[in-house]
């Protein structure tokens, strides 16, 4: 049978299905598959926020999306090409999200009578058979049936265990219909389940009758392509942020010298650093998951005091949790590394769900005149550099930070071009290791230029000392209440922090003229979507410029002066306006938000109209 090759520049998938479906493993599989042919790529795990929603039911489907292209890619899609629907609850909750003509792949045997009833059809509609999907490209296959032939011959597996394979019959399908090699999952599936051969050669014989399937079905006349994206020469790993994120962690510690402790209590987005930092035992890394937030930070705190690096992660409920401590904190004045992967909240909020709407805690959410340096990721493989500068400045500048994350860049997938040891910045430690000789007697609240006190490690030598939360008199750090003293000291607070912004870079133009109509401002995981819609404008013809910040507490320096040289600022943010307020506050600029809060991240669609308009 003769088959034709289309080659195409992108592709957007979206797979989704009922959560014990498989779609996570599938979309992450074919991630990997992609990584590995040098093409760009961007991710989208789409969690259901039920730890177990009852089956078929809207609530209880999880998505993944993956955009693919020959060309760089900055975001997971606006829109997919291909749907792949495992029920009809995931056609339902996913078809505004497919593109008018795009593919829809389902799995018939999830449009029976009782899938309909959980998804909340009208009685006797079926949109397989209505005429709905017409203005699609609709792809009819019984996975389930097709499964269970496929396992005939393992009489061990009840239907049960057979449907749980499901998911790689799909995958081996869109294997054949994009032209890859199913070796890097056959490889996977030997590595997880080599030790119980019935489950290897069950999935492995599945993925193989999903591919024949596409191969042997003469319906299917085309197969597509997506050529090797022109990148930066180097070598490339797909990374997500979480991933990133530790391993940037490790490199502090070999390029300090500093044992690194996570103190962690899990939640949902950051457990995955403890998991994750928790296997790097041999690189001095200890982690120690606590019985609440208050005793995580707490731990970290003591491991800061007695000479290593601190760290705790949490998202943020967590945080609120933390907060005393993390006065305490700024009281001691020792290195510590909060880490906020922020989730759509208030309180429980949507734990699955990704929002920008901790600045605001980050910045002011402590009791008194606390301030902290906060930082912020904007991309899954801009953890590693974003948590190494966070962990300079704690370090040399003598002062808990705080790095904001978010669930779209912690569970999100990019190709890395990742460094060796020599790319990185060193980070100096100097713990004090005697008295000064115009220092009779320790003085730990004295000061560097940078208005950073000395680490003394408790034990050392004529350098016994306490701390404590109440108020510190100025260079002895005793207890002090005089209204001068306490002045005073929470201006200094105030200054060290402030100063910070004479050893960050000024701020950079991401894209477009240095000055012009529009300054898009952004930070976090907005920078995909900002970046791509600043792209077409300028492509366009349009004088619009993209501006992302890393240094959210210190600005940088020359930020204000930025922001004069164009008509209009826009801030879009997944939050109802935090860093515009902040920004009017202190710069007196007319910025204007574009807030979504929806549990999603912006468009690059929807940034377009908006720019466009401000034009």
């Amino acid at each position: 049978m003769e088959r034709k090759e289309e080659l195409l520049q992108d592709v957007v998938i979206k797979f989704a299905g009922d959560s014990g479906d498989g779609m996570q493993l599938t979309g992450q599989q074919f991630t990997n598959n992609t990584a590995m042919l040098g093409i760009d790529l961007a991710t989208f795990p789409d969690f259901p926020a039920e730890i177990r929603a009852p089956i078929g039911t809207l609530p209880g489907v999880s998505g993944f999306q993956l955009h693919f292209s020959s060309d760089k890619v900055f975001t997971p899609g606006d829109i997919a090409d291909v749907l792949v629907a495992m029920n009809a609850a995931a056609l339902k909750v996913n078809l505004k999200a497919i593109k008018p003509g795009g593919k829809i792949i389902v799995n018939t045997e999830g449009f029976d009578a009782k899938n309909l009833r959980l998804a909340n059809y009208p009685e006797s509609v079926n949109p397989l058979e209505d005429g709905s999907l017409d203005s699609y490209e609709l792809i009819r296959i019984d996975v389930t049936k097709l499964t269970r032939e496929a396992l005939k011959d393992f009489p061990e597996l009840g239907n049960k265990e057979r449907d749980r394979a499901k998911n790689m019959f799909v995958l081996g399908y869109i294997y054949w219909m994009y032209n890859r090699s199913l070796s890097n999952t056959i490889d996977f599936l030997q590595e997880k389940f080599g030790k119980k051969p019935s489950i290897l050669d069950s999935n492995i014989k599945v993925l193989q009758a999903g591919y024949n399937y596409g191969d042997t079905t003469e319906t299917f006349t085309t197969r597509y392509k997506v050529e090797k994206a022109k990148m930066v020469p180097g070598t490339y790993r797909s990374i997500m942020g979480n991933q990133a994120l530790s391993l940037g962690l490790i490199a502090v510690g070999e390029k300090s010298g500093l044992e690194i402790f996570l103190g962690a209590y899990p939640i949902t987005p950051a457990s995955d650093i403890l998991h994750e930092l928790s296997k790097y035992k041999n690189f001095g890394i200890k982690t120690f998951q606590a019985e609440d937030e208050i005793a995580a930070i707490a731990s970290a705190i003591g491991a800061s005091y007695g000479g290593s690096l601190g760290v705790t992660a949490t998202s943020g409920p967590g945080m609120a949790l933390k907060t005393e401590a993390m006065g305490l904190a700024v009281m001691f004045e020792i290195p510590l590394l909060i880490i906020n992967i922020q989730r759509g909240g208030p309180s429980t909020g949507l734990p699955t769900k990704t929002e920008q709407s901790d600045l605001m805690q980050a910045y002011y959410g402590r009791n008194g005149e606390c301030p902290m340096p906060v930082l912020a990721s904007s991309t899954p493989s801009d953890c590693f550099d974003a948590v190494y500068e966070a962990a300079r400045i704690s370090i040399q500048h003598m002062t808990p930070v705080v790095l904001l994350s978010d669930g779209y860049i912690a569970n999100g997938a990019e190709p890395w071009k990742f460094p060796t040891q020599a790319d990185l910045p060193p980070i100096t430690v100097n713990f004090k290791k005697g008295l000064a000789e115009d220092e009779p007697k320790f003085q730990p609240y004295r000061r560097d230029e940078k208005l950073a006190r000395s680490w003394a490690i408790p034990g050392t030598p004529g350098l016994e000392h306490r701390i404590g939360g109440l108020e510190k008199q100025d260079v002895t750090g005793n207890i002090n209440y005089e209204p001068e003293n306490h002045q005073h000291m929470v201006n200094i607070r105030q200054a060290k922090v402030d100063k910070i912004a004479d050893h960050i870079p000024l701020q950079k133009i991401d894209s477009g003229p240095e000055k012009g109509k529009v300054l898009v401002i952004g930070w976090g995981s907005t920078y995909g979507a900002i970046k791509s819609a600043a792209l077409q404008l300028q492509a366009e013809g349009h004088a619009v410029s993209h501006a992302h910040i890393r240094y959210l507490r210190p600005f940088p320096r020359n930020l204000g002066d930025m922001m004069k040289n164009f008509d209009h600022v826009l801030v879009p943010e997944i939050n109802k306006g935090q860093l515009v307020k902040i920004l009017r506050d202190q710069y007196l600029v007319d910025a204007k938000p574009y807030n979504k809060v929806m549990g999603v991240p912006i468009t690059k669609g929807e940034l377009v109209d908006v720019i466009k308009k401000m034009l």
